[in-house]
């Protein structure tokens, strides 16, 4: 690989890096808040072969001409990055991952106060903690709002489900929440629902990992399209 091979490489890597932190394919990947390292990174590499045109081009100081030594052959393989990026834009994990995954839910530190007003838009996760750890004392008398997407066991019980971040995609796990009530007699896994109900008392055990997966009161439950960041990248 010749400085101009370099330099065309470094270039569309940068702007591979820096178009998916720019416009979001990045959520598919990895949390919300490395959105703007990303794009930083990207304007690196770009600068970084803007600078191997420039001084590439110039002789040396002593008026000869700079021979252009090729790089190794294993330059090659950062294509295989930029190809990933251009070619393979994979879906976010859903059902299938999250049925095969114990739930990722901790006891919280505390439960903040609940803001007012009926339904309650609340995270999946804050729900779940609140519910599962808190018994729900903070969540009597109210009507909350949940959005995530369906998964199905094989007993056909129907769970909200969101996954958690810490870092990136490769160690996403889940949040469950059982749905009971008023539930769609028909759901289909990975369809995105926006559930209204109430507090439920009803617990069930993760047959992955044995943590506990409460359960929310279905009030009405209507599809949703999937959110531009789906996952939650709270860190549980």
């Amino acid at each position: 690989m010749n400085r101009s091979a370099q330099a065309v490489v470094l270039f569309l890597l940068g702007a591979s890096v820096l178009h998916a932190g720019v416009t979001g394919l990045s959520l598919r990947y990895v949390k919300a808040g490395l959105r703007p390292g990303l794009v930083l990174c990207g304007a690196v590499l770009i600068a970084a072969a803007a600078a191997t045109v420039r001084y590439g081009g110039r002789g040396r100081g002593d008026g000869t001409a700079e021979h252009d030594h090729p790089g190794p052959r294993v330059s090659w393989l950062l294509l295989l990055p930029l190809l990933a990026l251009i070619l393979i834009a994979p879906p976010a994990l859903g059902a299938h991952s999250a049925m095969r995954t114990g739930t990722a839910l901790q006891e919280p530190l505390g439960y903040p106060p609940l803001p007012a007003g009926q339904p309650l838009r609340l995270g999946l996760a804050d729900y779940a903690g609140r519910a599962a750890f808190g018994h729900g004392r903070t969540l009597e008398g109210r009507r909350v709002r949940l959005t995530g997407f369906v998964a199905l066991d094989a007993s056909g019980t129907a769970y909200l489900v969101r996954m958690t971040l810490n870092c990136c995609a490769a160690d996403a796990r889940p949040v469950k929440v059982g749905l009971t009530g008023r539930v769609p007699p028909v759901l289909e896994p990975d369809l995105w629902l926006e559930v209204t109900g109430t507090y439920s008392p009803k617990r069930s055990a993760d047959p992955v990992n044995g943590g506990p997966i409460p359960y929310v009161d279905v009030l009405a439950a209507r599809p949703v399209p999937a959110p531009g960041d789906p996952y939650d990248s709270s860190g549980l």
